[in-house]
């Protein structure tokens, strides 16, 4: 019993402190995103030569931009072991549901600023990937085109794309990355405070039960002796 109680709450420890993590990551990337902001050029041709002037005239351009880059990416690995953590220590009931739902899409927001980052340095691998991806994603039945149309700007791969790609991941999901990591840090350190106060509670009500059960056999020969 000790052994469980003891697993459990340093699993829960575990997530608290992974949830801070997170929230660390995602500020330190969201600072470095704007310093390289700064500098960078939304713009076909433009944008790698933005990137390597921030890597290589910049001072500590290039310590920025792999701060920025290594955060982000620590967040997604994070966040994979945060829910397998919380699986483990049980933390899968309704009461977490906002740190199990919170958590699942921070994952999957982190995922979609990785998307959109690939194109974002107009390199020949991230240009024929986002091309081989998005012939993908216009397969799909019925909105398959409305959604190329909206990621490209109705053409090609090109400047708009480029300018599309740059606003869904500084604003749109950079935003909503933010938001989830507190919200999911919030949650997590309110069912931790619940789950404190349960077990406080069933350790009062166990030592109530013992307290009085040893009352009642403290007062049993007593009973026995007025009886004879």
């Amino acid at each position: 019993m000790i052994t469980q109680i003891n697993r459990n709450y340093l699993l829960r420890r575990s997530t608290t402190l992974i949830a801070v993590a997170i929230v660390s990551l995602v500020a330190l990337s969201g600072i470095s995103g704007i310093l390289l902001a700064f500098y960078y050029q939304p713009a076909a041709g433009e944008a790698y030569r933005s990137l390597s002037r921030i890597a290589t005239e910049v001072n500590f351009g290039a310590i920025v931009y792999g701060i920025h880059h290594y955060a982000g990416n620590f967040v997604i690995a994070l966040g994979l072991i945060q829910m397998v953590l919380m699986f483990l220590s049980r933390q899968s009931r309704l009461s977490w549901t906002v740190s199990w739902t919170s958590g699942i899409l921070l994952i999957l927001a982190g995922i979609a600023l990785a998307w959109t980052a690939m194109v974002l340095g107009w390199t020949q691998e991230g240009f024929w990937r986002l091309s081989v991806e998005l012939g993908i994603i216009e397969s799909l039945p019925v909105v398959g085109s409305t959604i190329r149309e909206l990621l490209t700007g109705g053409g090609g791969i090109n400047t708009d794309t480029l300018q599309r790609m740059y606003a869904l991941h500084s604003y749109v999901l950079s935003t909503g990355v933010v938001a989830l990591a507190a919200v999911h840090l919030w949650g997590v350190l309110r069912q931790d405070r619940e789950e404190k106060q349960a077990l406080h509670d069933r350790r009062k009500a166990k030592l109530e039960s013992d307290l009085d059960r040893i009352l009642r056999e403290r007062d049993r020969p007593e009973e026995v002796l007025d009886r004879t």
